[in-house]
């Protein structure tokens, strides 16, 4: 690492900058550490700014290394396997499985991220425009939307892209944040904490998110026809909470993510339930802290069956 100065006018302004090498590339960090600094400021900034520096990169690393990783054809076979012990078979929703898939979906969804609107209240307000009391303005706008983005994938023909991405945020959002579609700017950094306060994740370096949504992107793309379809759905999935490229929204999106990539495949959608989220909370983790996909797979399955088992009940 390395102090770097730059003058402008009268007024010097420094950096903490540090280069690393990773496969062909040379990839540069800088960071701001004042203007006109004593030298004694500047050595107090400096060891500050050199742990941001190493976590940085160590984040970075972490959340890219998954994709990096190429199956052997033994665990590929181990994922093949797991996927036809589901007994999953290609299902066309009618109308009618298609309306009742949603209401479970805006309900189970927007519940793992805390929203206070009932299934049954779900349902009034998608049926009848029906508002039930005491719910926030967020809420109802975030029902709606959630619905509107699962219209949106069943009509789309994208299978992964950033575009369509930032689409689904906005969708859903763009009634209740200012920044709906917008990714994490420069400087907005984020962290998922538990009840207690306590980190299990830090979302990608901002600086990071587009390039790291670039390479999620282009590797499902040179993989889509390789991997089974509920491995490919299972990645794109967690690696995208990996990058964590929002301020907020990320769960609900990597949810339509998911069932989108199940689609473009000819599987049906899937719907992680509310009563399920331990388990999707365990599973991100053995994915983000080793490039475990299996229990990702397992869910899926699990879920599978439970849309199976409700449909049969119509």
């Amino acid at each position: 690492m390395f102090i770097e100065k730059r003058k402008r006018g009268k007024n010097v302004k420094y950096y903490l900058v540090h280069s690393f090498r990773e496969d062909a590339k040379v990839r540069k960090i800088r960071r701001f550490l004042g203007s006109n600094l004593s030298q004694k400021e500047l050595n107090e900034k400096r060891k500050h700014a050199e742990n941001f520096i190493r976590e940085q990169i160590r984040i970075y690393k972490a959340i890219r290394d998954p994709l990096k990783t190429v199956l052997s054809d033994k665990e590929l076979r181990k994922l093949e396997d797991i996927e036809d012990k589901g007994k999953i078979n290609i299902q066309h929703l009618s109308e009618m499985d298609w309306k009742a898939f949603m209401e479970d979906f805006v309900y189970n969804t927007n519940a793992i991220e805390g929203s206070t609107v009932e299934q049954a209240e779900v349902r009034k307000i998608l049926r009848r425009d029906e508002w039930p009391a005491g719910k926030t303005r967020g809420e109802i706008s975030e029902t709606y939307g959630v619905a509107e983005a699962i219209k949106y994938i069943r009509r789309t023909k994208t299978h992964v892209s950033l575009e369509l991405i930032k689409k689904l945020h906005f969708i859903i959002f763009r009634n209740s944040k200012p920044f709906a579609g917008e990714l994490r700017k420069k400087g907005q950094e984020v962290a998922v904490t538990d009840n207690l306060g306590r980190v299990l994740h830090k979302g990608a370096p901002s600086s990071k998110v587009p390039e790291l949504l670039r390479e999620l992107v282009s590797w499902y793309n040179n993989n889509k026809k390789r991997y089974p379809p509920i491995t490919l759905a299972g990645v794109v999935h967690d690696q995208f909470e990996n990058i964590h490229p929002f301020l907020d929204g990320n769960g609900r999106v990597g949810r339509l993510l998911l069932s989108n990539v199940l689609l473009k495949h000819s599987l049906p959608p899937v719907n992680i339930h509310f009563s399920s989220r331990r388990a999707y909370y365990s599973s991100l983790q053995e994915y983000q802290k080793f490039g475990n996909i299996r229990p990702t797979i397992e869910l899926i399955l699990k879920e599978y069956r439970k849309l199976r088992k409700s449909l049969g009940k119509r």
